[in-house]
């Protein structure tokens, strides 16, 4: 029978499944899209709301300039598309970014870059989950104050997918991905031939006023712009996902993925500028603030942007349009975290393998997914959902610093690979591609450059302070790491002496009664013909000592016992200074202590055993030329345990 642990696991997770399967876990291109995309799909969902949000500092005469950012979203998305379709070619073993950086600016680069990733893919599961929270309460005000709650089991959901395996996950996401995808477009037709039918569309908060929060001219006009644009430049987290995931792909991995990538940049730049469009048509009125709305009633709940959007174009709020509109926001929303289910555990296990996290993050998990990387997202992500308390406004000021940082690096490092490369080729259609490649990358890290700059500029003072100390600890990590597993490394490299035998093996059997756990490890000893064989108890009652020693005298056991005496009624420190003075006498010899251990069945068992045993072994394992060896013996109460297994 199996345990009731493993029961569980099977129910939540699945079958195991065999290393020769991996291969039927890629992904065509159909399927890839909403399980690499969706993070950069759903977040056209936010992006226009919240350069909104940004504008209503100044008020209405400022709204009209979310035409320009909104313009210099698109282009920079379209930028950064062509230039990590050159990343995908180059590099298509999964590395992305990190390994770009690495290669091509160094070890430093690599790991600034991989850190950033590593806390963007965590803001990307709160701020996905918490953005669909906010959705589902706009169209289910009941739900309201359960914000948390509702974000927490979502993200365990979610976790809990993935873990059963990157197919079941990618099909599980990719009907609500496409759904969006219909709903978005059917929004655009529906709007287009409203509008040009004479219509006019009329969102919930159009006659509500908001009111400027200050004066901005000159300087400060420039810089609230400037916030707005680094507001909107959410809409490109997630674009990166694919070079990371390009090993997923099936057969030819780099032009699916970069075919993936090309559709994802239309795609997502499409739906951003028609829900763009649609909100100043429909004069649509978002602050960060309720008392900059005038004319907004007591019992009126704004709605974010793209609910407002539908309402006006779909004709109401009580619609089939509105309500499908919503929910399947809402959904995309919360299932576009699964785009950094599939980044941070792939990225994780290439660093574990690199050295820099721990080496559990490497291996993959009974249905071939990285287990423990999906956990760890999981956990952190909520660890931030519940200090932040699941609110979108305020997490998304931590955001896509990470990224930009990641596309600044990968983009830098990509100049320097044709750089390289390029002197080396001679074929002259290749070298085209090549320098055509080069001046792709050339302008996206200009841009993304800039774009960085005003970003931490701009957000810095907001909240992006603790994603760069985020990332700053993290580095601190990772390079703490690397360097553990360096020394490690070093201490453990063989040496001549490591490869000749030890000139002899003196075994130490520790007794404190004669009983069959004892003789078990007696006889186990003997039979492992040590050059030196001798028993060992701590005298630390007279007459229990003189009891012990007539006993053993008794059963004529074959091996001396040595009464070590303790004065002071110590058991440790006796044993251990013995031991130790063995191979201070004999450096070259092995020590083999053995130490007789009761296995119990229950917990409670354990603590009225194995006491002295356990500080002994803590105590001598941290000794040179020492080794021990526990010898069970399995009590009744083990049995019946050992019977509920396979």
């Amino acid at each position: 029978m199996s345990s009731l642990g493993d029961i569980s696991k099977r129910l939540l997770v699945g079958r195991p499944m065999r290393s020769a399967q991996l291969g039927e876990q890629q992904l065509p291109k159909k399927i890839a899209l909403p399980v690499f995309a969706s993070d950069a799909l759903s977040s056209v969902a936010y992006a226009t709301e919240e350069i909104l949000l940004v504008l209503s500092a100044g008020g209405l005469a400022l709204i009209h300039y979310t035409w320009y950012a909104a313009a210099a979203v698109a282009f920079l998305m379209l930028v950064v598309v062509a230039s990590y379709r050159q990343n995908v070619h180059a590099y298509p073993s999964g590395g992305g970014d990190y390994e770009v950086a690495t290669k091509n600016l160094g070890r430093q680069a690599g790991v600034t870059v991989a850190a950033a990733l590593l806390v963007d893919y965590v803001l990307t599961v709160a701020v996905s989950v918490s953005s669909g929270v906010a959705n589902i309460t706009s169209a289910a005000g009941s739900l309201h104050g359960h914000e948390v709650v509702l974000a927490v089991g979502i993200v365990i959901v979610i976790m809990v997918l993935n873990l059963r395996g990157l197919r079941e996950s990618g099909t599980a996401f990719a009907v609500p991905t496409y759904a969006f995808m219909g709903g978005v477009f059917a929004l655009i037709l529906v709007g287009i031939g409203r509008l040009g039918s004479g219509h006019h569309l009329t969102a919930q908060s159009a006659h509500w006023k908001v009111a400027s929060t200050g004066s901005f001219t000159g300087v400060a006009l420039i810089f609230l712009l400037l916030r707005a644009f680094a507001s909107g430049c959410t809409a490109l987290t997630g674009v990166e996902a694919i070079s990371n995931g390009v090993p997923n792909f099936k057969k030819p991995k780099s032009k699916n993925a970069a075919t993936t990538l090309a559709l994802l940049g239309g795609i997502a730049v499409t739906m951003f500028m028609a829900i763009t469009t649609f909100a100043i048509v429909s004069h649509v009125h978002v602050a960060e603030h309720r008392s900059q709305l005038h004319g907004i009633g007591p019992t009126d709940v704004p709605k974010t942007v793209i609910a407002q959007v539908g309402s006006a174009v779909f004709g109401g709020d009580h619609s089939f349009g509105f309500f499908y509109l919503q929910a399947v926001t809402a959904l995309i929303l919360v299932l576009a975290a699964n785009t950094a289910f599939n980044g941070f555990p792939v990225l994780a296990s290439i660093l574990a393998k690199d050295g820099y996290l721990p080496r559990q993050l490497h291996t993959r998990g009974d249905r071939l997914a990285f287990s423990n990387g999906i956990l760890l997202l999981a956990g952190f992500a909520i660890v931030l959902i519940v200090a932040f308390h699941a609110s979108p406004t305020r997490l998304i000021q931590l955001y896509i610093v990470g990224v930009f940082v990641s596309f600044v690096n990968s983009q830098t490092g990509m100049i320097r690979h044709w750089n390289r490369h390029l002197p080396h080729e001679t074929d002259p259609a290749r070298r085209r591609q090549m320098q055509r490649s080069r001046v792709i990358n050339t302008i996206g890290a200009i841009v993304t450059t800039l774009v960085l700059v005003i970003i931490l500029v701009s957000k810095f003072t907001a909240g992006a302070w603790i994603a760069v100390v985020a990332m700053a600890l993290l580095f601190l990590m990772m390079r703490g790491i690397r360097s553990h597993y360096d020394k490690v490394r070093i201490e453990l490299r063989p040496t001549d002496d490591e490869t000749l035998l030890p000139s002899r093996v003196h075994a130490v059997v520790l007794v404190s009664k004669v009983h069959k756990a004892t003789l078990r490890a007696v006889n186990f000893a003997r039979a492992t013909r040590p050059s030196v064989l001798e028993a060992v108890t701590v005298g630390v009652d007279p007459d229990e000592t003189k009891a012990l020693q007539e006993e053993w005298d008794a059963r004529g056991i074959p091996v001396a016992l040595k009464i070590l005496e303790s004065p002071y009624r110590e058991v440790t420190r006796p044993i251990l200074d013995y031991v130790r003075n063995i191979q201070r006498q004999s450096p070259r010899d092995i020590v083999a202590v053995y130490i007789p251990e009761y296995v119990v069945g229950h917990w409670w068992e354990q603590l009225l055993h194995n006491q002295s045993a356990l500080r002994l072994k803590g105590r001598l394992l941290f000794t040179p030329g020492v080794m021990v060896t526990s010898v069970p013996y399995q009590l009744e109460s083990s049995g019946r345990l050992a019977g509920t297994e396979m």
